[in-house]
């Protein structure tokens, strides 16, 4: 496999255009209007929701929720979540816009709310930018510990040195792993057990480069440094291992072209074009 670099410049949370402070107000409103329904869910509400501040406020409790352990028990999580979430806006913007690529992308998430409360794939690329955070910032230990948790806790593995734009849809997320030096760009859709894996022992830029609007199906493998073109689509089941060009359908063990892509991951259809290229 090829240890290459793309020449072209990477689209990393450039259109992240989401008002942090809009979404936390749809989050606060429904957060009331389900707290006022549902006294079982009062006191989750209130702890993440309704007693926050903002949204960074209200990440750190939720994640400290669910990733404090005996070797880092909450008490010392959510101070060390809500300084990077408060601290860093560019973090939280891009919790944001994660957040409302669910809401648009995905029919069973009935307001952004949903996202923070019960979708693992959302709560697990929270805790990958937590952890990219730390890895930038030379706390590399403490990032690789928040990738064993999140990989223990919601049985997703992203290496913190991955680097990932905002806009994404992890779709149920169980057993998506993403390696050290994968890089995927803005608004991209990945289903549940993808691998954007490197191959052999070769070390240096070993995984693969996802393009801006691509949708990768449930099962598919992507192993090398090869490029996945702008919005292409990646069958379910598929294994690649040759760049994929651009608005193309592939799929199949190994990958072939198929058919036509315009905008897959916004349509989140996996069905095969009819056109054929």
């Amino acid at each position: 496999m090829s240890n290459k670099s793309s020449s072209n410049p990477y689209n990393l949370c450039n259109n992240a255009h989401v008002s942090v402070e809009e979404v936390w107000i749809q989050i606060r409103d429904r957060a009331q209007e389900i707290a006022d329904c549902e006294p079982q869910l009062t006191a989750l509400l209130y702890d993440v929701i309704l007693n926050r501040a903002c949204l960074g406020a209200a990440l750190a409790a939720r994640l400290s929720r669910k990733l404090s352990r005996e070797e880092m028990n909450r008490e010392e999580l959510t101070p060390l979540l809500e300084g990077i979430f408060v601290s860093h806006p560019q973090v939280t913007l891009s919790a944001a816009a994660d957040m409302m690529a669910i809401y648009d992308r995905d029919p069973a998430c009935q307001s952004p709310l949903e996202p923070m409360l019960f979708f693992k794939g959302f709560l697990a690329i929270c805790t990958y930018r937590v952890a990219h955070h730390l890895w930038n910032s030379e706390r590399k230990p403490l990032a690789l510990y928040f990738q064993s948790i999140c990989s223990e806790v919601f049985g997703v593995d992203i290496h913190p040195a991955a680097r990932i734009g905002c806009g994404i849809l992890l779709d149920h997320a169980t057993s998506v792993v993403i390696g050290e030096t994968a890089i995927v760009e803005d608004n991209v859709s990945i289903l549940h057990e993808v691998t954007l894996g490197g191959t052999g022992k070769e070390s240096g830029d070993r995984h693969p480069i996802v393009r801006t609007g691509v949708l990768i199906g449930a099962g598919s493998k992507i192993l090398g440094r090869v490029e996945i073109g702008q919005c292409a689509k990646v069958g379910a089941g598929s294994v690649v291992l040759a760049d994929v060009p651009e608005h193309v359908t592939v799929a199949g063990v190994p990958a072939k072209i198929r058919g036509k892509a315009n905008t897959p991951a916004m349509d989140m259809n996996q069905c095969f074009e009819s056109g054929q290229i």
